[in-house]
């Protein structure tokens, strides 16, 4: 066998390794890009995705990592521990797609829970939490399909602000989704949001005012009282003082006081 017989022999397997490792090191991100207890798989090409399937899933989570590499395009944090969203938690996220955080224990979303996702975001499950209020922004600037059922909604005033807020395509396949574990209304109690034909807001607007009206009223009462009192305290005051006057003892008169000295002029 000639020397370069050898070579070739020795270098072909190891340039099918380099590439190997080129390969891997394309598709895998180094350790240190990836949060701890996720998973971090680069996008194929021909799915048109550059960027990043970041996967978070049944990892005992109980809240938003914070390293989450801003390549991240699919973003599953499902079946966690996760019980609030952070304002502008996924800011830094500006290619996300798709975000999954159903099966958490979300309770509440706040204005800026979901800022920085305005432009990208095409798919947002927020199905199977412990949502009950939601601030009425939080949905406004995002275009993506929003999935919400199996939540404990209290359907008030902010909720139809929030859902009011979302895009057309958008509003009313989700609002079909919302059932109201309570509301404003205590005959829809357990309803679909799609059966509350009031306006919540204008409702929220008159028991406020009437709470105002029953508040000053309590008030002037109050002080109308005070002065009834007051008044009638005097009276017995003044009363009292009167009879004790009276009950003083008359000054007997002089003979050389000036009126009996008129007289005997």
């Amino acid at each position: 066998m000639s020397a370069l017989d050898v070579w070739l022999s020795r270098s072909i397997p190891m340039c099918l390794l380099l590439q190997s490792l080129v390969l891997m090191a394309l598709c895998f991100p180094p350790a240190s890009m990836c949060p701890k207890g996720c998973s971090c798989l680069r996008t194929d090409a021909h799915l048109h995705l550059h960027g990043l399937n970041v996967t978070c899933s049944r990892s005992r989570l109980k809240e938003i990592p914070r390293d989450l590499p801003a390549e991240t395009v699919l973003l599953r944090l499902d079946h966690n521990h996760i019980s609030a969203i952070p304002e502008r938690a996924f800011a830094g996220l500006r290619l996300l797609r798709e975000l999954n955080l159903s099966g958490n224990a979300l309770e509440t979303l706040g204005e800026g829970a979901f800022a920085g996702l305005e432009g990208a975001l095409q798919l947002l499950d927020l199905s199977h939490n412990r949502i009950s209020s939601v601030h009425k922004d939080a949905f406004s600037r995002l275009n993506a399909r929003i999935v919400v059922e199996d939540n404990p909604w209290h359907c008030d005033c902010a909720l139809q602000q929030a859902l009011g807020g979302m895009a057309a395509h958008n509003h009313e396949a989700t609002s079909t989704r919302v059932l109201c574990r309570s509301s404003e209304l205590r005959d829809q109690d357990g309803q679909p949001y799609m059966a509350v034909d009031a306006d919540l807001c204008n409702l929220a607007k008159r028991t406020t005012d009437y709470a105002m009206l029953v508040t000053m009223f309590g008030w002037f009462a109050m002080v109308i009282s005070y002065v009834v009192y007051y008044v009638r305290q005097n009276q017995e005051d003044a009363r009292r003082h009167l009879e004790y006057l009276k009950s003083l003892p008359s000054k007997p008169k002089r003979p050389d006081d000036p009126e009996d000295i008129t007289t005997v002029v």
